[in-house]
């Protein structure tokens, strides 16, 4: 069972990172990882986001939604919970890190349609995990998801201070870095297969 848990964090986190490896929230990854600071708050408001929309997700769709039939509004239902869980995320950054919210802007609320947080709600229900697997899969990813943009940052500021060719500078560069940063993202899946003999 550990190393079962074990092996869905780590994956989460290297082989199946949402944003380099799947591709998803890809808006707030190219947006807000300009600056360590905004990049690092915004990856913990995800990673805060996905733990409690899986918590919450999970047991709705198990418990009301499976015994009733209604296992169709899924997706609707999810939204609507993740929805609730970023204004209250969001009113406690206004309330308690006005420098932090000024800093996130529009990409705070931007966390309701972040793909990535959505993504973590469904596949967990897909994959058949049980409740520790899918809170364990949702960490998992909003730490993968905090890697991926810390460790952007990192390149997007070298990159900068590099001083690229005009014909790459702005998205061009970031585009092309963020795809040198995904592909060395792709040597994980056999690490993590030979350690736990996935």
């Amino acid at each position: 069972m550990a190393a079962n848990l074990a092996m869905i964090f780590f994956s989460m986190i290297l082989v199946n990172n949402y944003v380099l490896v799947q591709f998803l929230g890809i808006c707030p990854f190219l947006g807000v990882s300009k600056k360590l600071d905004s990049a690092f708050g915004m990856s913990c408001a995800v990673v805060f986001v996905m733990a409690l929309a899986t918590a919450a997700t999970w047991p709705i769709y198990m418990f009301i939604l499976v015994p009733n039939g209604l296992e169709y509004l899924q997706t609707i239902v999810f939204i609507l919970v993740i929805a609730v869980l970023v204004q209250l995320v969001e009113i406690i950054l206004k309330k308690y890190m006005p420098p932090l919210y000024k800093a996130l802007g529009v990409y705070l609320p931007l966390i309701t349609t972040n793909c990535a947080v959505l993504g973590v709600t469904i596949s967990v229900i897909d994959e058949g995990y049980t409740f520790p697997e899918a809170m364990v899969c949702a960490v998992g990813a909003g730490l993968g998801f905090m890697l991926a943009m810390v460790m952007f940052s990192g390149v997007r500021r070298r990159v900068e201070e590099a001083q690229p060719p005009k014909c790459f500078e702005g998205l061009p560069i970031t585009l092309v870095s963020a795809s040198i940063v995904s592909l060395s993202f792709m040597g994980f899946g056999g690490i993590i297969e030979n350690i736990f003999g996935a």
